[in-house]
């Protein structure tokens, strides 16, 4: 399998990794598994009598839940051959040197920091900050991959010509970018924190929400320790202060891209003009998959959406970003071999 072919099948894994994530975040199935790298003490699920007597002796005060530990071994699994493949991707971009090596050692980094916070994830019972780091460790690995396989598209395809585009769409595109990596922060954090049903209505939350708004509480990242984070540990002011936090967010995270859509569609070049119908596209599905949540009550297939939806849109912002960062560059390169030839 060639290297371009390689790294596609490390993002549709890396994809069904955060789908799976998601999945057995939201089905609270986080510590099926009390131990790690394995399950009880065994490499997979026990089942026979033996595997579920040591599991007993090894874990007395728990219940084997076999669905649950099923779901927390199965996304490990996915992890772990994940982890394998990036490896060889990094050891192939360093042999071949078809890219610069930042990019390929910083997949390897990321997938090894993935590693010890799923580990951390449960010997620290879901600690909300390890939880909303493991998902932030996903969408970079996510965003990682993506982009090494723009680079290895464009070292294939005959360079496009030059054309400058505003520094204010840069900046623009640059802001909603990061708009868009805190609101996911946000999103994290209010899952972490079990903090997804503390509003039920539209648009910001129900009754007079503001005099229970708790900022110090509700963004204290380091909480105070306990046995265990599963179902969260927060009174109702701070989970409500999240909730609304990340809805404000998810506002402003709208206005800031339908600007940047407008103008992207406005532009004459094909391919940013496409980018822009993309991000536009993905932004009214995930508002859609937003309000579901809230209208139906978390259900768990609209919340792993949601997941995948946040996953889609940043990469598509990322993707406007490196398509005009490309362009600017080229501007340069182009501008510098009219001023060599004109020299000569």
């Amino acid at each position: 399998m060639g290297l371009t072919n390689l790294v596609r099948l490390s993002i549709v894994l890396t994809f069904v990794v955060i789908m799976l994530g998601a999945y057995t975040r939201l089905a609270d199935a986080g510590l099926g598994c009390p131990d790690w790298p394995g399950c009880y003490g065994h490499l997979s699920v026990p089942n026979e009598s033996h595997e579920i007597a040591l599991a007993k002796s090894l874990y007395p005060s728990l219940t084997v839940e076999a669905h649950k530990a099923w779901l927390e071994m199965i996304h490990r699994y996915f992890a772990g051959t994940l982890g394998l493949v990036v490896f060889a991707i990094t050891f192939l971009c360093l042999k071949s040197r078809v890219v610069s090596f930042g990019l390929p050692v910083a997949l390897s980094l990321v997938i090894v920091f993935q590693a010890l916070l799923g580990m951390w994830t449960v010997t620290m019972k879901l600690m909300p900050i390890v939880v909303m780091g493991h998902l932030l460790g996903g969408f970079t690995m996510f965003s990682l991959l993506c982009l090494l396989y723009w680079k290895l598209r464009d070292k294939q395809q005959p360079a496009e010509t030059a054309v400058t585009e505003s520094a204010g769409l840069k900046v623009l595109a640059m802001i909603t970018l990061i708009l868009l990596m805190f609101q996911i922060a946000l999103g994290g954090w209010t899952s972490s924190n079990y903090a997804a049903l503390m509003c039920t209505s539209l648009p910001i939350c129900q009754g007079n929400w503001v005099e229970y708004l708790d900022f110090k509480t509700a963004f204290q990242l380091l909480q105070p320790h306990s046995e265990s984070y599963e179902f969260g540990t927060l009174d109702y002011g701070a989970r409500m202060t999240i909730h609304v936090t990340h809805r404000i967010g998810a506002v402003l995270v709208t206005l800031f891209s339908l600007v940047l859509i407008y103008r992207l569609m406005s532009q004459s070049n094909t391919g940013l003009s496409k980018a822009g119908r993309q991000v536009g596209v993905l932004l009214v599905i995930q508002l859609m998959l937003g309000v579901s949540n809230v209208l139906f009550s978390l259900p768990l297939v609209i919340a792993v959406a949601h997941n995948l939806g946040a996953a889609l849109l940043f990469v598509s912002v990322l993707q406007v970003n490196y398509l005009l960062l490309k362009r600017s560059n080229k501007v340069v390169a182009s501008s510098g071999l009219v001023s060599e030839e004109s020299a000569r």
